[in-house]
């Protein structure tokens, strides 16, 4: 397996392609970091953009959703386009022109399908539950074969796949360097606060170490 994603027509990086990139390695340390995805689609002529959760295992994306929703129950084999964005600071430069945002995003193209093998929809789901929480399933009561049916997962093989960074200070025209306001980047970061336990816990339940050590992979 190449350790790049290969350039088609929908993942080429046209519009500052130095910022690009296709390295699986890159693509896959986003997507690892991310929690919700956007998936975009266009169905009877007319555009489609929800927020879900996904999970990525090896060279698949596995995306959540409800099978009362029509919405998402439509993407099944459709051209799709899902995306990820980290936002990692505001840059302020000395014109608006040359303000931008520090950040890390990918877009993946395919078609996705609805897995329904019960088994493997059952390792789909631990995986986005794992995603999101690291550590978390292991401390859970089993999943019922009901619950597993309440919830859709469709299937989206990673094969058309690009990232996208900006990063470092303002790129200021040198006219304007001399311009006395202040220039630099302000980073976001995203913080946790204690856990807030539920009022309904049975007994005295100490939150685990991967509810009081949680971070997102950097």
């Amino acid at each position: 397996m190449s350790d790049r994603y290969p350039a088609t027509r929908a993942t080429e990086l046209r519009r500052k392609p130095e910022r690009g990139s296709h390295q699986r390695a890159v693509v896959n340390r986003i997507l690892d970091e991310g929690l919700v995805c956007h998936v975009g689609w266009v169905r009877a002529g007319r555009p489609v953009v929800i927020p879900t959760l996904y999970a990525r295992v090896g060279e698949t994306l596995y995306l959540h959703g409800s099978p009362a929703s029509s919405t998402l129950r439509g993407v099944r084999g459709l051209e799709m386009c899902v995306t990820v964005t980290l936002v990692d600071g505001l840059v302020m430069a000395r014109s608006a022109f040359n303000s931008s945002v520090n950040y890390r995003s990918v877009v993946v193209m395919g078609k996705a399908s609805e897995v329904t093998d019960p088994e493997q929809k059952r390792v789909a789901l631990e995986a986005l539950v794992e995603h999101s929480l690291p550590g978390r399933l292991a401390h859970l009561r089993p999943m019922t074969d009901k619950e597993a049916k309440a919830t859709m997962v469709l299937r989206l093989p990673i094969e058309e796949a690009s990232a996208k960074v900006r990063s470092g200070p303002p790129d200021d025209d040198p006219a304007d360097l001399d311009f006395p306001v202040w220039a630099g980047v302000l980073p976001l970061r995203t913080g946790y606060g204690p856990a807030e336990p539920d009022p309904l816990l049975a007994g005295s339940v100490e939150p685990p170490p991967h509810v009081t050590g949680y971070r997102r992979a950097p």
